[in-house]
């Protein structure tokens, strides 16, 4: 229960930045204050688990909710089959196909990484924000393709506990669609915490061996091509809707080249 934001969006992450917050406090700030912390160190198993018991609890908690509201649920693969019915294809092996009849339907099934020409995700070398959440091991450098809110905030995440942080990002500013003011104070801010910048630069691959990744980028202002090597390759180029599969094109509903519905004149999505 609670789809991608409580599973593998916004509430591990912020999990996440909590306890990379205390590390850095205790690391950079204590000293200051008259606490020693010599010998510190990170547990990132212990930091992953306190992250999953996080969605672990409020899961069970939107189940029991659903329960006592007598809301009935089906765990299954959904699709529309025809107007007033939803096919489910049920996810144990041996369960039985159902028809749910309906009079309304509503369409929240979430979102997935959007995908990036020249970049194959393994979910090692280069990961997606759902893999940045599950890494086994710090990494000592890490590329995040995309300055949205996404990788700069996993980003951030990594750089409070140790690993150097390159942003390559195809915009001359962060954050796209915030205020310029906004934008340039808060690069400034990630600055002071030791994250690095390649503004105006378009990806054009990324490379994975068993210990190392390469992106490989051109500059817009020159056209001249440059590589970065890294132990961990995260890819943030934004989100797009799940909505292959459900039978939409069948029923005659227009989609965008991103999955996103077209309501009247307007495409409309909730991706979280």
């Amino acid at each position: 229960m609670g789809g991608t934001c409580l599973n593998v969006g916004c509430i591990p992450s912020k999990a996440l930045l909590q306890s990379s917050h205390h590390f850095e406090v205790a690391n950079h700030e204590f000293a200051h204050h008259g606490i020693k912390t010599t010998g510190l160190t990170l547990d990132l198993k212990t930091m992953m688990g306190r992250k999953d018991k996080v969605v672990q609890e409020l899961t069970q908690g939107i189940e029991f909710l659903i329960k006592k509201n007598k809301i009935d649920y089906v765990v299954g693969e959904g699709k529309i089959a025809a107007p007033g019915e939803v096919a489910v294809k049920p996810a144990k092996k041996g369960g039985k196909k159902k028809v749910l009849k309906t009079e309304n339907t509503i369409i929240a099934t979430g979102s997935d990484v959007t995908p990036l020409a020249g970049v194959t995700i393994d979910e090692k070398r280069i990961v997606s924000s759902t893999g940045a959440l599950e890494l086994k091991k710090v990494p000592q450098t890490l590329v995040v393709v995309g300055a949205g809110v996404i990788g700069l905030e996993l980003g951030s995440v990594y750089a409070r506990l140790g690993t150097e942080i390159t942003v390559v990002e195809f915009l001359d500013a962060i954050t796209p669609g915030m205020d310029p003011e906004v934008q340039k104070t808060f690069q400034r801010m990630l600055k002071k915490q030791g994250i690095n910048f390649v503004m105006g630069a378009a990806v054009q691959k990324t490379e994975a061996s068993k210990t190392k990744a390469k992106v490989t980028y051109t500059l817009k202002k020159d056209d001249s091509t440059h590589e970065i090597d890294a132990d961990t390759v995260l890819v943030a180029t934004g989100r797009r809707p799940y909505t292959e599969g459900l039978g939409l094109d069948a029923l005659g509903v227009d989609l965008s080249k991103r999955g996103q519905i077209q309501v009247g004149k307007d495409w409309q999505t909730s991706m979280r």
